[in-house]
């Protein structure tokens, strides 16, 4: 991990995950910023500025993970933002549909701890 401190966004709807995803990374030297639902998950890209934004597609609400997806690569304020689609749809389509509303990666529920990591630390690294 880099030096300087970096905030990821967890936007998922269940808890647990949540939670796993925070206990996994949190060693990391990461800021970790949670949102349960899609809307409050946009105010806090908009608001924090996260480098990394790891969200569920599935999502209560009126917006789901595609749609945030979207907005946060539609917005030239946050246009840089990495967004990792983390969901248990894992068929050849989904990954296509998630990459077409502009995640950079695509991780399968469940999904492996390192392979999390492994994930956020490559976003990370400087270009």
């Amino acid at each position: 991990m880099r030096s300087a401190v970096n905030i990821l966004l967890i936007v998922d709807d269940h808890a647990e995950i949540r939670a796993l995803m925070r206990d996994t990374l949190e060693q990391d030297g990461l800021e970790i910023i949670e949102a349960g639902e899609a809307r409050s998950g946009l105010e806090l890209v908009q608001s924090r500025h996260p480098q990394v934004v790891l969200m569920d597609i599935m999502m209560p609400g009126e917006m789901d993970g595609l749609e945030l997806c979207r907005r946060i690569k539609s917005d030239p304020a946050t246009r840089a933002t990495k967004v990792v689609m983390v969901s248990a749809r894992g068929h050849r389509n989904d990954v296509h549909i998630g990459r077409d509303a502009g995640a950079d990666d695509y991780l399968l529920k469940p999904f492996s701890p390192l392979r999390l990591q492994e994930t956020v630390e490559r976003l990370l690294a400087p270009a």
